[in-house]
């Protein structure tokens, strides 16, 4: 079994302004499928060959390289797609919103922290939400395509929102402006995929 690179759920200028189409024309036609055809072609033939991507990461080894940056980037990039939308932006409601609160207090102080992760990553590498067994969550950030799947790194629970800070991410529109580009992300934030997330993995 193969992976396949998976369709954007919105068209590419569906975002804009916030993040606009040439950089999604390239960032998934380009980046997220150069993952996922080396990902194949670093499993091709091995044990790891015809397991899900989660079970991948959650028992990779982590010297295995190829496996390591194209698993993560291939994972990571689906996540990505996932938990944007044209409609997104606001608050979190319900159960993910207690979870946020009870972590950080108040969902301003969740923004703060989350952008702080995200802004404060040297070089390459993403901010993430994760959730914890019992419901628990807890932001933190991963260099290159790690994730928290993967042994020993960052939170240690399961994604639930994942900010790429690739320069590839943002640099066509907002250049060295990293922290202009985050707090776009938070304009289409797809809050319902998060919770269905959050929801399915506490």
């Amino acid at each position: 079994m193969s992976f396949t690179l998976p369709e954007l759920p919105y068209a590419k200028d569906a975002l804009e302004p916030n993040i606009d189409a040439k950089t999604m024309e390239i960032h998934h036609g380009k980046h997220h499928a150069g993952y996922t055809t080396k990902l194949n072609k670093a499993i091709e033939g091995t044990d790891l060959d015809g397991k899900t991507i989660e079970n991948i990461l959650i028992n990779l080894d982590m010297s295995n390289t190829a496996v390591r940056n194209n698993g993560g980037g291939f994972y990571n990039h689906r996540l990505f797609w996932e938990v944007m939308s044209p409609d997104g932006g606001g608050e979190p409601t319900g159960e993910l919103a207690d979870a946020i609160n009870a972590a950080y207090g108040n969902f301003e102080s969740f923004k703060d922290k989350f952008s702080s992760a995200a802004g404060g990553q040297f070089g390459s590498g993403w901010a993430w939400l994760c959730v914890h067994e019992g419901g628990k969550v807890e932001v933190c950030s991963t260099p290159n395509q790690d994730n928290p799947l993967m042994p020993k790194v960052g939170c240690g629970g399961t994604p639930i929102l994942g900010l790429d800070v690739w320069e590839h991410a943002y640099y066509l529109n907002y250049q060295n402006r990293r922290p202009d580009y985050v707090n776009a992300f938070f304009n289409v934030i797809n809050w319902d995929k998060v919770s269905a997330l959050y929801a399915q993995n506490k």
